[in-house]
């Protein structure tokens, strides 16, 4: 049993480690033409095919760059849908709002926020699902490496801009905007549309009650939803 521990405790602190050295990123634009480039090339270092299989087998080896061609990679992705919603969600939701929660009930978490994982890799909100019921019953190690696997992500997006009307963050999903607002501990209270696909989120600090706004890229997005669903 202290071995057990002991490897478990190794697990979660080399995870953190790892996260602690990407913590600090270069902010810069993304280059789509280049990521589309590397990312479609079999050849490449990051294949797509190849990034996703590195994703899903839990690899807390890929790097900083690796996590941004993964995440701006998937918009060239033949199933890539900007407004992608699992059948799934909304029994994790409910789940998860009754508080507090059986064991029975973290199992249904767990396995309805996998599927739903299946259907939206990038559902960030399901991801925080999964890992709020693996620590709940104390899966502290697997839990660590999709924490890993979140913070990755959210840092990929972040590195891409400032949040600032000239320098706006670039996302994929709707949810996404809302998700990195929260996450900066803000809660959204209006959000507009400025010209040139860019989106602005007014959101209120939750400590202190003032307010700023938010600034998201949305044209890639946008440019699939206009070709793949027309009006």
């Amino acid at each position: 049993m202290r071995i057990l521990k002991y490897t478990l405790l190794l697990v979660v602190a080399t995870i953190a480690m790892a996260a602690t050295a990407q913590n600090k990123f270069e902010v810069r634009k993304v280059d789509f033409d280049n990521v589309k480039r590397i990312t479609l090339n079999p050849k490449a270092r990051f294949y797509y095919p190849n990034l996703m299989k590195s994703f899903h087998s839990n690899d807390t080896t890929l790097n900083f760059e690796a996590y941004r061609d993964l995440y701006y990679g998937y918009v060239f992705q033949e199933d890539y849908n900007p407004f992608r919603k699992s059948e799934f969600s909304n029994k994790v939701e409910q789940l998860y709002y009754k508080q507090p929660l059986t064991r029975a009930e973290c199992d249904s978490i767990e396995k309805y926020a996998e599927l739903s994982l299946n259907d939206h890799i990038f559902d960030f909100d399901q991801m925080e699902y999964y890992i709020y019921a693996l620590k709940a019953k104390k899966k502290y190690a697997r839990a660590a490496v999709r924490q890993f696997r979140l913070d990755r992500l959210i840092a990929a997006i972040m590195s891409s801009g400032k949040g600032t009307k000239e320098e706006p963050w670039v996302v994929l999903f709707p949810d996404h905007e809302y998700y990195i607002v929260n996450s900066l501990g803000y809660v959204a209270t209006k959000q507009k549309d400025l010209p040139g696909d860019i989106d602005c989120i007014t959101a209120k600090r939750q400590s202190d009650g003032t307010t700023k706004e938010f600034y998201f890229d949305v044209k890639r997005m946008m440019e699939v939803a206009r070709t793949k669903f027309p009006e």
